[in-house]
């Protein structure tokens, strides 16, 4: 389990219904560049890693049992 792996919620979907689900949690994949342009690295629906605009997500702390219980279903 890496202790910098951080997740967002999804708050919105407009122009990626089938990539992104609504309130749902993803995992981010830090991307310093990225970020200068306001755009967030997130693992969607896909599997894959794509950029989506930053403020279609808030970022969430998972408690830690749940952290590990995703790492071990992962």
């Amino acid at each position: 389990m890496k202790e910098t792996t951080a997740f967002v919620v999804c708050i919105n979907n407009s122009n990626y219904e089938v990539s992104l689900e609504r309130l749902k949690i993803y995992q981010i994949i830090p991307d310093v560049r990225a970020e200068k342009y306001q755009q967030i690295r997130v693992v969607d629906e896909s599997g894959e890693d794509y950029l989506y605009p930053a403020s279609y997500f808030a970022r969430v702390e998972l408690p830690k049992i749940v952290h590990e219980a995703v790492f071990v279903t992962a």
